[in-house]
């Protein structure tokens, strides 16, 4: 049997098929002089497509579908967890499944459940082909799903569906809706700083001098993408927000402490703006990211991807595709702002965008 591979290690063996070459298709046929694109309902069908060829071996075609259940389904979903995070009436079960919203977060849920369980459910039919089970034996590495469905425990016992579901939904929700908000304020942050974006390209072109893709090796060479990719991160994490129960009490410096079981929120998006913190927080500035200029920064002064034994596991495959996409875009088009439609960022579980993000695009030649 092939070597069970780790999340963090599925983009290596698949990374040629990340790819928005689709997408960023599609872009060029909606451009037109002097108007904007709003880009992020399509970087979230790419990338979800993408999550979908990289970690389940799966061709969703989801750019091709404009009204993607799934993809409403979980646009849905957070949207809906914000707003009953919110409210402090909705925090009451019986109160919130009457609501309008409680029914329309059932509705959300039943879709992406049922998403999910297509997903596995096709995959199980295709491994009783014995055909397909020997390409499965073939392979150095298995897909996402194919390593949940081949684990046992010590008895021999496999995951449960239920189990399997949770799985699942839990990478594919994390695995493309947080890429989405990354990429998407990224590619904001270089159409406002026009100088920082045309650095990037060069160092792009440089990389891939005179072929046609990119290979696992040229990700390293991205020293100035990656700076430039952890400013947007600082500005704009994807996650703008996270929450932790406490397992012991915790003393602060100023006397003041929380029990044992206190659910703490720890705003990410207010501890990267913290003067101090950063130096002039609100400038973009990627050489922050710089070897000489990371030394001695505390470790928990930029968390992205959150930290300690609960952060993402997927952090690695994100910060992979990032480098991948960003790449590709910047080969393909300059952005530049639309002043007249600013994005106005709002958290929704991840960091999206009120009026939505609207760039101009210029395809290169």
């Amino acid at each position: 049997m092939p070597r069970l591979c780790s999340a963090a290690e599925i983009p290596r063996h698949r990374m040629s098929m990340i790819f928005f070459s689709s997408g960023l298709d599609k872009w060029e046929k909606k451009i037109t002089a002097g108007s904007s694109l709003e880009i992020v309902h399509d970087v979230g069908l790419m990338a979800l497509d993408s999550l979908m060829k990289c970690t389940f071996g799966k061709g969703n075609s989801s750019q091709l579908e404009s009204e993607n259940a799934y993809y409403l389904a979980v646009h849905d979903l957070t949207f809906l967890m914000q707003e009953r995070i919110d409210r402090f009436q909705y925090h009451n079960d019986f109160i919130y499944w009457l609501t309008p919203h409680g029914r329309r977060f059932l509705r959300a849920c039943k879709a992406t459940h049922d998403h999910t369980d297509q997903v596995i459910r096709e995959r199980k039919e295709a491994l009783q082909n014995e055909r397909e089970l020997a390409v499965l034996q073939k392979k150095r590495h298995l897909d996402f799903l194919d390593i949940l469905l081949c684990a046992k425990d010590e008895s021999g016992e496999g995951l449960s569906d239920a189990d399997l579901r949770a799985e699942v939904d839990t990478f594919m929700f994390e695995g493309h809706d947080t890429t989405t908000s990354g990429i998407s304020w990224f590619l904001y942050c270089l159409a406002l700083h026009p100088e920082h974006q045309r650095r990037c390209r060069e160092e792009v072109q440089e990389i891939l001098g005179n072929r046609d893709a990119f290979q696992w090796e040229d990700l390293g060479k991205m020293t100035y993408l990656t700076q430039c990719i952890k400013e947007s991160f600082r500005l704009y994490p994807p996650v703008p927000q996270v929450y932790r129960q406490l397992n012991k009490p915790v003393q602060f410096v100023d006397g003041r402490s929380l029990p044992e079981g206190a659910l703490v929120s720890l705003h990410i998006y207010a501890l990267h703006r913290n003067p101090k913190v950063w130096s002039d927080p609100e400038v973009f500035d990627p050489l922050r990211f710089s070897p000489e200029n990371s030394v001695g920064r505390h470790p928990y002064a930029f968390l992205p991807f959150s930290a300690g034994p609960r952060n993402c596991i997927g952090q690695q495959f994100a910060m992979s595709e990032m480098k991948v996409v960003s790449a590709q875009c910047l080969l393909r088009f300059e952005f530049l702002p639309d002043p007249s439609r600013p994005p106005e960022p709002i958290p929704q579980l991840v960091l999206k965008s009120k009026t939505g993000i609207h760039l101009r695009l210029r395809k290169l030649q």
